[in-house]
Parts: structure tokens; sequence; C-alpha cells
């Protein structure tokens, strides 16, 4: 991506670069998998890393990578870097928020700390507008609109 980076930036646009686990291409690193964990992973995504800042990313997201790997990225640049799933060694954090606020039950990232459970209150407000909607009970009449006849 540095050559896209490059372009861009040249252009004035600001990037934030991402290395490491990308979700959007998952499939073609081998699943939603740690990376970095054996010297030659470490190493690319080291490169990649020194590649996005040379093409003048602004800062570089390492995601889903061991935290040994995510430290020396954060000592070897000079751009801040942002952690999600590679360990507090970065110089800032982020979690989706999604997963944050608990909207889905099927699978937690190890690295995801939920700090609520809004997928089971939003689940529970749906069956009960559902049920509502199906009974009539919704809309009542406080939630229906009037016209003032003319006369």
């Amino acid at each position: 991506m540095a050559e896209t980076i490059a372009f861009l930036t040249a252009r004035g646009v600001p990037v934030m670069a991402h290395v490491g686990l990308k979700p959007q291409s998952a499939n073609s690193q081998g699943g939603f998998k740690v990376q970095g964990r054996d010297e030659a992973a470490a190493e690319q995504i080291l490169r990649d890393a020194r590649a996005v800042e040379a093409a003048g990313a602004f800062s570089v997201v390492i995601e889903g990578t061991a935290e040994p790997v995510a430290a020396h990225i954060s000592d070897a640049l000079s751009i801040p870097t942002i952690g999600i799933g590679a360990s507090g060694a970065c110089d800032g954090q982020v979690l989706v928020t999604d997963d944050l606020v608990g909207m889905f039950g099927d699978f937690t990232p190890k690295f995801v700390k939920r700090y609520a459970d809004l997928g089971s209150q939003i689940g529970e407000a749906a069956r009960q507008y559902a049920e509502e909607v199906r009974s009539g009970a919704f809309p009542a009449a406080e939630h229906t609109f009037s016209a003032t006849p003319k006369g």
C-alpha cells in the first residue's frame, strides 16, 4: 500500500496506514490469526510499517499483532502507532465500537474488552417492538398524527 499512500499524501490527503492483521483481507492472510508470531512474519510487518511511514502516512494502526512486534515497530517509527489487539506497547489504542459495546455475542477476539452488553438489549428491544406491531399495540394513538379538518 506504500505506493498508494505516497500517491495520496503527495496530493494532500492524510493517510493513517494499517499493518498486521487487516480484516478486509484476512482470507488472503489465512484467516483472523495473530500476525508476526515467527521471525519472517515479524520482519515483514516491520518492513510494511517502515514503508508506509516513508510513503507519508501520519500514523499507523497495528492490528492483531504479537506484542514484541508491535513494541519494536512503535520504537522504530517516528509516527504514532495505534494498537488494536497489538498490546499496550503502541502509542494509542482503538477498539471497534460494536466490540466495545457488545453488539455481537458469537465471537469475541481475545483483545476485546466489552464495556457494555448492548447486543442483548437491542435484541430485546427489537423483540418487544415486533411483538407490539404484530399485536397491534404499536403504533397507538399517541404515536399517530391526526389532521385538522378544514371548516
